[in-house]
């Protein structure tokens, strides 16, 4: 009964927190140490509907982003993650789509850096960015004060464009190539394009243009060059999602970076082999954790003295 006591009371502390937002707040959970807190930091999530916990209604489950707070808890690290606008929790504070663009993104992670700074009471926040919430921590960063430094796991170190102009390559028929990199070729010199073939309509719907316009012009290794704060730049080696050639690219622009890579740890930072199949089977399955190295490397990270 003790010992189960003393563990409860060494627990780090979780903390509903709601960021006021329009059309409807944001939520998130603020997990502070049991002891001393002695840096802050908010997690930003991937692309697509990842919720806070890092899982997925299209197959990710396990909370990776979960179990790195818990870690950083452990560490004496406290932590915000949050529901991104229109997922899970945050699904009311959805942005009507031909009125969201990156930017709303971006603005919405240094809200968040700004609530976790005043709720911590830390004079500055890290930004622990996964995939495309790298991209996202990079720009929230950018002149940004409240920002210590950036935490960078398994970034994408190539603009939005060029990546979807080569998955297009390799993908469409060659009759459609052409009318596709015409509109792409619009998109990324910030120019809608009114008429799209139906069978691009998915991909370059009037809607949407916006929100890839300014997700286009958003450059990491831009960003990530002219960035003078602690970078760590975190990438698993069997990451077949987003190579590891994406770190590489970046430390290339930002020498100053750190760089590890851990070994056999895949996009969503679990042991993984490097077969697409094994690999990819990782992501649903809870029972694998979160690499056991990247906790730690993330919190000597930030609490290295400078």
């Amino acid at each position: 009964m003790l010992t189960l006591a003393a563990a409860l009371l060494l627990s780090p502390v979780s903390t509903p927190v709601e960021l006021a937002s329009t059309p409807a707040p944001l939520h998130g959970t603020l997990l502070t140490p049991e002891d001393q807190t002695r840096a802050a930091a908010v997690i930003i999530a991937g692309s697509g509907p990842t919720d806070r916990d890092g899982n997925s209604p299209i197959g990710v489950t396990g909370g990776v982003y979960r179990q790195l707070a818990e870690g950083l808890a452990e560490r004496g690290v406290a932590t915000v993650r949050y529901d991104k606008r229109g997922i899970a929790a945050s699904t009311a504070a959805a942005t009507d789509e031909a009125n969201l663009t990156f930017d709303t993104m971006i603005d919405d992670a240094k809200a968040w850096a700004r609530l976790t700074a005043e709720r911590t009471g830390q004079p500055c926040v890290w930004l622990i960015g996964h995939s495309e919430g790298a991209l996202i921590g990079q720009a929230a960063a950018a002149d940004n004060t409240l920002v210590c430094g950036l935490v960078l796991l398994s970034p994408v170190g190539e603009r939005a464009g060029v990546a979807v102009r080569r998955q297009l390559e390799a993908a469409l028929p060659e009759a459609m190539k052409a009318d596709a990199f015409a509109i792409l070729d619009e998109l990324e010199a910030g120019r809608t394009v009114a008429q799209t073939p139906p069978a691009l309509a998915a991909l370059f719907r009037p809607s949407v243009q916006p929100y890839l316009i300014s997700y286009f012009v958003v450059d990491p290794e831009a960003l990530i060059a002219d960035y003078d704060r602690p970078i760590l730049l975190g990438h698993g080696s069997t990451d077949i999602q987003v190579p590891p050639s994406n770190t590489e690219r970046l430390a290339k622009a930002q020498p100053r970076a750190e760089v590890v890579i851990f070994d056999g740890l895949n996009h969503v930072l679990r042991l993984a082999p490097m077969d697409r199949a094994g690999n990819a089977a990782t992501y649903g399955d809870a029972s694998i954790p979160l690499g056991a190295e990247v906790a730690p490397a993330v919190a000597d990270f930030i609490l290295k003295p400078r």
